[in-house]
């Protein structure tokens, strides 16, 4: 397993970065999420978590940034954000649990990825140079779908991604 605490380079300098992302776990998190996450620089937790333990195990893989969904109450999410936005020098990413509460409008932002969760159910589609992607429910899936997660690879400006099934 790679050292997640090397103190030569940030993630964000690393080339190519890869990022993990998941929504609506619901307090489950099985093996197969977590073996999917192992190699990320990075997970994004699009909400609906429902409790801190769920954080802390994907804690132990990478730094885990997540905003607050609409099940997420409690002194646990108290200080948890709504809508978050991560940096990774030239890919600004903006992250909300529904994308229907949206607070600006992202290709004027600069944004280049938007990530959001709530609906259950995989998406990735583009508008206006913008990348919208809903990595689905890791644990509790709709439509017919199957349980996953999506994996970012970004190299420079480039942006590679994917969902994959857990």
């Amino acid at each position: 397993m790679r050292d997640r605490n090397r103190t030569d380079t940030t993630p964000e300098q690393r080339t190519p970065m890869k990022i993990g992302v998941l929504s609506d776990t619901h307090g489950h998190l099985d093996n197969r999420i977590m073996d999917a996450l192992i190699d990320t620089d990075l997970i994004l937790h699009a909400g609906d978590i429902d409790g801190p333990e769920v954080l802390q195990m994907l804690g132990k893989i990478a730094t885990v940034i997540p905003v607050r969904g609409n099940m997420d109450y409690g002194a646990w999410a108290h200080d948890m954000l709504r809508e978050e936005f991560v940096d990774l020098g030239r890919v600004l990413i903006y992250m909300i649990h529904d994308l229907n509460h949206i607070s600006l409008d992202p290709a004027t932002a600069d944004i280049r990825i938007v990530i959001s969760g709530h609906t259950h159910c995989p998406e990735i589609m583009e508008q206006n140079r913008v990348l919208y992607l809903n990595p689905g429910s890791a644990s509790f899936p709709r439509g017919g779908f199957k349980a996953s997660i999506a994996l970012i690879e970004i190299k420079g400006a480039h942006i590679d991604c994917r969902h994959v099934d857990v």
